[in-house]
């Protein structure tokens, strides 16, 4: 069974919780629902990441019981693992764009659901909802995500197939959406806008991985839009 059709039966499984106001999924799955041909070229992990606002939270925790063929984790609530091997791990992670705290990432407690918020969620933002087999998929806009994906520091082999999922949303952006991105990239600190620049040069630098993107063909578009970005400070 290949990886997308995997992702789709696990969505299926928490499609109630997809129902909640305001939940995205938000992760290397993005690429594979957007883009047809991803499910041969982009397998990056085994899992499927659900966002939850922290202004959520109460409301995912009630659906949490319609949950079917996962378990919650004994070591890890925010966890919930297959109960056969043609579905994904899924992680619930939280983000956080209204509180006092908006912008950090620290540990959401609760004894059912604990969240670890994290800092650059914050840059997503609903977008599409993807209509597939009967089941309403709400995704992020790909600006906010692949800003995120390039200012998130990972390092290793999976920071780099993390890069390459920012270049897999890269290649389904349309120009709204890169305008999107530069106007997010204006609003970041300097440090932040530097990372993100660090992370399109490496991007394009790094050797193709199997079932990846190959960077090798896109360099002149990753050239041309870290080009852009390079004439851009923090706004004022």
């Amino acid at each position: 069974m290949d990886f997308r059709t995997r992702l789709i039966k696990t969505l299926k499984c928490v499609g109630a919780v997809l129902q909640e106001p305001g939940v995205l999924i938000a992760g290397s799955e993005v690429p594979n629902l957007l883009e047809a041909d991803a499910r041969s070229t982009l397998v990056v992990s085994q899992d499927l990441d659900i966002v939850v606002p922290v202004e959520s939270h109460a409301g995912v925790k009630a659906r949490l019981q319609d949950i079917r063929g996962l378990k919650r984790s004994g070591e890890e609530p925010s966890v919930w693992l297959p109960l056969s091997t043609d579905l994904l791990e899924v992680n619930f992670i939280g983000m956080d764009k209204r509180s006092e705290r908006a912008g950090e990432t620290y540990l959401l407690e609760d004894d059912e659901l604990p969240l670890i918020v994290f800092a650059q969620l914050s840059l997503l933002s609903p977008g599409k909802l993807l209509r597939i087999e009967g089941l309403e998929v709400p995704l992020p806009r790909p600006a906010g995500l692949l800003l995120e994906k390039l200012v998130t520091d990972r390092s290793g082999e999976k920071g780099e197939r993390d890069l390459l999922v920012a270049l897999a949303l890269l290649l389904v952006c349309e120009p709204p959406d890169i305008r999107e991105l530069e106007a997010l990239y204006r609003g970041l600190p300097e440090e932040q806008q530097y990372a993100a620049r660090s992370a399109l040069s490496l991007l394009s630098l790094l050797a193709p991985y199997p079932q990846m993107p190959d960077p090798t063909p896109h360099r002149p578009l990753l050239a041309g839009l870290l080009a852009r970005l390079e004439t851009m400070g923090p706004a004022r």
